[in-house]
């Protein structure tokens, strides 16, 4: 029997993040309708072009279909700079290594893959959820030819990306600014998106804005920014005739997608203010017992896309988890996120797991994972500077992201809060 089955479930689902639509949108999309412009060009584009290079601070932003997209073509114009004309995965392996996060989604990691690098994972910083600057020195001194770093911020909580940034410039390296999670979020009053010497935003439909789909590509580089465009146009030359004279892809943002986004940007510091709600609801409600929320350093005001929690290491109830299933063994006064999931599922609301690590991730266990004491593998554990923690792991096993819609009533949120204290009874 479980502890909470006392607790009447919701008669609509809430979810963990939903889009939330206004009105404004419509207009925008009308207009695309009522002027024929439906594909890839029109005034919806150019509008969320210069909307998202003004609000995140850099001179150019290039719409694109997805934040992946974007993020390929950041990988691809890096390399260019790098390497010239060659990607990043050619010749001596060196040029094929990349510092990425480890705590963070698999699109983050896929255009290196699409461009043949070989991702090495950066440990997660305790305090920040983020890339630990530390561990990237220490990668720079077990790897110091790499010149490339792909940065992830995390659930719209930055680390210090600043710090980030000024390492990789101290070892030549280009940093590519992975803000799919953090817009309108800011690190000392400048805007994530807007460190990066390239830099990618999403709008995909669980995001603070959405166009149901579509990002951005950030630069301060005309040439850059005018080179993406092609390349997502099936990297057309400007001739009478259909000419190629390089790889393209199909990556443009569509002027219909483009209208939704447009209309959502008035909304941005709305739908932030009531993140931050929740996120505070949690927070108070949630004194008392042996949990933190996803933690907010000094220097970092997040958007609060999705609030999370970690339980304390001595509350943990036996949780284990293989690639596919997890048991876990309930104990009275102890939890495990298994446990508030299948919990949160009973009354039809919506959590999830945190972001299981790259380096756990079963296509990359081979892969060189950097901790601050040195470098490993997951399937070894065989640290060549010896033993440490591994801290993505560590906040995977005992974290959850809890339901963060920023529609949820308080009384919707206080029962969410109730069935995760049963949890603990």
């Amino acid at each position: 029997m479980f502890k909470y089955t006392n607790i009447k479930p919701f008669e609509s689902k809430v979810w963990l993040a939903s889009p939330t639509m206004h009105g404004k949108e419509l207009k925008y999309i009308t207009e695309a309708y009522d002027t024929n412009w439906m594909s890839t060009v029109g005034a919806n584009i150019n509008e969320v072009e210069k909307i998202a290079a003004e609000k995140i601070g850099v001179k150019y932003a290039v719409g694109l279909s997805s934040c992946t997209a974007a993020l390929h073509l950041c990988v691809k114009l890096a390399g260019e700079r790098l390497y010239g004309k060659a990607p990043i995965g050619h010749g001596a392996v060196e040029n094929r290594l990349v510092f990425c996060s480890d705590m963070t989604f698999s699109a983050t990691l896929n255009p290196i893959i699409y461009e043949g690098g070989i991702p090495i994972f950066i440990d997660t910083e305790k305090d920040s959820w983020n890339m630990d600057p530390v561990a990237l020195e220490k990668a720079f001194e077990i790897y110091p030819d790499v010149k490339l770093v792909v940065c992830a911020e995390l659930y719209g909580f930055s680390g210090n990306i600043k710090l980030i940034k000024e390492i990789c410039e101290s070892h030549g390296a280009l940093l590519i600014e992975d803000a799919a999670e953090t817009l309108g979020a800011t690190w000392k009053g400048q805007q994530c998106g807007s460190f990066g010497d390239y830099s990618a935003v999403s709008y995909n439909g669980n995001k603070i804005i959405t166009g149901s789909s579509g990002g951005c590509l950030l630069t301060n580089n005309i040439e850059d920014a005018n080179k993406a465009r092609k390349w997502s146009t099936q990297a057309r030359e400007n001739v009478p005739w259909y000419q190629h004279e390089e790889v393209g892809y199909n990556y443009r943002m569509s002027n219909v997608i483009a209208g939704i986004i447009r209309g959502q940007y008035a909304y941005l510091e709305e739908h932030i203010a009531q993140k931050k709600e929740v996120y505070e609801r949690y927070a108070e409600g949630l004194k008392g017992l042996p949990v933190k929320m996803n933690p907010i350093v000094i220097g970092c005001k997040p958007n609060y896309w999705l609030s999370a929690l970690i339980i304390d290491k001595e509350a943990m109830c036996k949780q284990v988890r293989n690639d596919v299933n997890s048991i876990y063994i309930a104990e009275g006064g102890k939890t495990c996120p298994d446990e508030i999931l299948k919990a949160l599922t009973s009354i039809n609301a919506e959590g999830r797991p945190i972001w299981k690590p790259m380096h756990m991730q079963p296509m990359y266990r081979m892969n060189s994972f950097i901790t601050v004491k040195g470098e490993g593998r997951a399937n070894t554990n065989a640290y060549i500077a010896g033993d440490t923690e591994d801290v993505g792991a560590d906040i995977f096993n005992r974290g959850i992201c809890l339901p963060s819609d920023n529609k949820m009533t308080a009384e919707q949120q206080d029962k969410i809060i109730s069935i995760i204290r049963a949890c603990f009874e």
